[in-house]
């Protein structure tokens, strides 16, 4: 099944009456208008989708800033969308699908083949000359049965291993990975053995997904190939789901650790590594972190 849909190949799945449940994930770290900015312009018949609550349990330090919700709870959240056994879904935001992502792994690892990300968000669509509409829409409540592990996953545990069989992507902005700003989590830096991949590297200057081979291209640059063992994390488990659907679109799959860096973290019994290397002075990167403000990307 394919990962990506087009606003054109929407547009005509909606013109022609084919059962489709559109998500507006519109979230950004740090920012709290997302629900404002969906009630002022959103796709035709546009379900909002509050990432904080439904799409994750509350913080907790053992788990990270955004764990996963109970499959129960998901279920009912998705319910609650509209969504039906056999629906074909499209999950958009207007920040590159970084926080759409999100719907979209956790939909597709509770067993929903038929997901699909907007590529472009919104603002393809709205290039393309599609009408949008305002105000809410409230579906009638579906009827979807859910699942759970149908995605792979990593533990804190496997995480602190992973650069021994495989790579470890990092999918932060590159300041948060050297350490040299951490803008939220209780230290800065990265998981030892990581690698650097941030997320603004798989979409082009409209939000658009990379075409396939330069995403190849991309991955195989950070030492990926078909054998590789990948596994990737952000700073709460969000945005390395965007990474993961690149890589998929790519043709790799990759594990997701959900709790990411903000799990990490606050072990005081992790080690964490800065500088650009995978391992902290292995090409002279700098020797102590800040924790000074900077760079939300990679949540």
């Amino acid at each position: 099944m394919a990962t990506l849909m087009t606003a054109s190949e929407l547009r005509q799945r909606v013109e022609s009456g084919e059962r489709t449940v559109v998500l507006d994930v519109r979230w950004v770290l740090g920012r709290t208008d997302g629900h404002s900015e969906y009630l002022a312009g959103h796709l035709p018949g546009a379900v909002f989708v509050d990432l904080a609550e439904e799409l994750a349990d509350h913080a907790q330090p053992g788990l990270g800033r955004h764990p996963l919700p109970s499959p129960d709870r998901f279920q009912d959240a998705a319910r609650s969308w509209g969504i039906n056994d056999g629906d074909t879904i499209v999950a958009y935001d207007n920040s590159g699908s970084m926080a759409a992502a999100r719907a979209w792994w956790m939909l597709r690892n509770a067993g929903v083949e038929s997901v699909h990300l907007l590529d472009g968000g919104l603002a393809a669509w709205r290039t393309s000359g599609y009408p949008v509409e305002t105000g809410e829409v409230r579906p009638g409540v579906g009827n979807v049965s859910l699942g759970d592990g149908r995605m792979p996953a990593i533990t804190e545990q496997e995480a602190a291993q992973w650069h021994r069989n495989g790579v470890l992507l990092d999918a932060r902005a590159g300041e948060r990975y050297r350490g040299e700003v951490e803008p939220i989590d209780p230290r800065a830096g990265h998981i030892p053995g990581a690698v650097s991949a941030p997320t603004t590297g798989n979409v082009t200057s409209d939000g658009a997904f990379l075409p396939v081979e330069e995403l190849r291209r991309r991955f195989e640059e950070l030492g990926l190939d078909e054998s590789s063992n990948i596994a990737v994390y952000c700073g709460s488990g969000v945005t390395a789901s965007h990474e993961i659907a690149a890589l998929e679109i790519a043709g790799y799959r990759a594990a997701l650790f959900p709790g990411s860096f903000s799990q990490w973290s606050t072990n005081d019994a992790n080690d964490v590594a800065v500088g650009s290397e995978p391992f902290e002075g292995d090409a002279g990167g700098p020797s102590g972190t800040s924790t000074t403000a900077g760079s939300s990307v990679g949540a």
